[in-house]
């Protein structure tokens, strides 16, 4: 199979996150608006080519005060910042369907380059003869290291959110050509 085109079935993607608050639980959110480009032969995954862009205004932590304060220059500061993005740079396998994702994440301005675990499968196709590939990716990401410090202390030590951010994304595509 020739490297092709894949496009993103967002019906049947998702991209989610959780973060520790006041030390005891973790907050889950997500993001509503995104979109996801791939370029891959699905034989052989050494040249794919993936991009992902996240609209910061289409967050959802089923607070809306709190998704205030995360757009705000507090945290994604999303007036000057609108979308997040990644870019993949490296994939490596690591056994079956599994692999390390390496891309530069850009967040509020700050690129780094972060991997993730991942699971490419497929491709397979649907009952109605569309060609299907499906990506997932987990990991762990400093929000500090991207700029976003804001915290308050707690009355019994430690801080109120956490820094370490769990990312968990889920995307179907679908051949294009």
């Amino acid at each position: 199979m020739a490297a092709s085109n894949w496009a993103l079935d967002k019906s049947h993607s998702g991209i989610s996150f959780s973060v520790r608050h006041m030390m005891i639980t973790n907050v889950r959110g997500s993001f509503n608006d995104f979109d996801a480009t791939v370029s891959a032969d699905p034989s052989d995954l050494s040249a794919l080519e993936a991009t992902l862009t996240i609209d910061v205004n289409s967050i959802n932590t089923k607070d809306e005060g709190r998704d205030g304060h995360l757009k705000s220059a507090d945290f994604f500061n999303a007036e000057q910042f609108p979308q997040i993005s990644f870019k993949k740079t490296a994939l490596s396998s690591k056994g079956g369907d599994d692999y390390a994702l390496t891309g530069d994440l850009t967040v509020s301005g700050v690129t780094k380059s972060v991997t993730l675990n991942a699971e490419i499968s497929g491709p397979a196709k649907d009952p109605w003869g569309n060609v299907k590939l499906g990506v997932a990716a987990d990991g762990v990401i400093s929000r500090s290291e991207f700029g976003l410090t804001w915290n308050a202390a707690l009355e019994t030590g430690g801080l109120l959110v956490g820094d370490a951010i769990k990312v968990h994304i889920e995307l179907e595509f679908a051949q294009a050509n």
